[in-house]
Formats: structure tokens, sequence, C-alpha cells
């Protein structure tokens, strides 16, 4: 059995190599910005359908795992990717994943 590691350093390493994918105009970019868009505001900018991780790569399915296994440790209460440094890459996603129709992916 493989461990995935959920510690602090693990979910940034993770959002280090999901950010960039997240960005790129592939397969695998709109469900990463998914998931990381329904982590910052699921109501309003849409959740991450789990069936979704079967259309990744590992790699990108362990970093996902990764996170989620960080928010799952965490005894603080909620930890949103700003509180870990990545608001302005958070911002770039949302406007290109989530333009107004006609302006850009959907």
């Amino acid at each position: 059995m493989t461990s995935i590691p959920t510690d602090y350093d693990s979910a940034r390493a993770a959002l280090t190599r999901l950010i960039p994918i997240a960005m790129s105009d592939t397969g695998q970019a709109r469900r990463v910005a998914n998931f990381l868009m329904a982590w910052w505001n699921g109501p309003d900018l849409g959740h991450f359908e789990i069936a979704d991780l079967f259309g990744v790569d590992i790699g990108v399915a362990n970093d996902i795992t990764s996170v989620i296994g960080f928010l799952g440790r965490n005894d603080r209460g909620a930890v949103y990717i700003d509180s870990l440094g990545f608001a302005e890459e958070m911002q770039d996603i949302i406007a290109r994943w989530r333009n107004p129709v006609g302006q850009g992916p959907e």
C-alpha cells in the first residue's frame, strides 16, 4: 500500500504542482481547476466531482489526495488556499475558468 503524505509541507508542494496544471489547457486542467475552486468557494464556483479523479494522471490524483488529507487532518478549523500563500494564483485560476460565457474556457 502506498502512503500519501498529508502534512503541511506536502500539501504546499502538491499545490505548487497543481496550480500550473489548473492554468494550462489540458483535460486535466479543468478537473484540477474545479478541485481548487470548489475548495475556495464551492457554492459560487462549482463543486468537484470525485469521479474526476479517474480522469487525471496518478501523480495529479495523489497531489489532490495530499491536499484533501491535509485539510482533513487540520484541527484549527477551515484552511483555504490563500492562507497557504496562493491567493494571487487562485484569482488567476478563477479568471481563467469562470469568465462570463463567450469570454474564455467554461
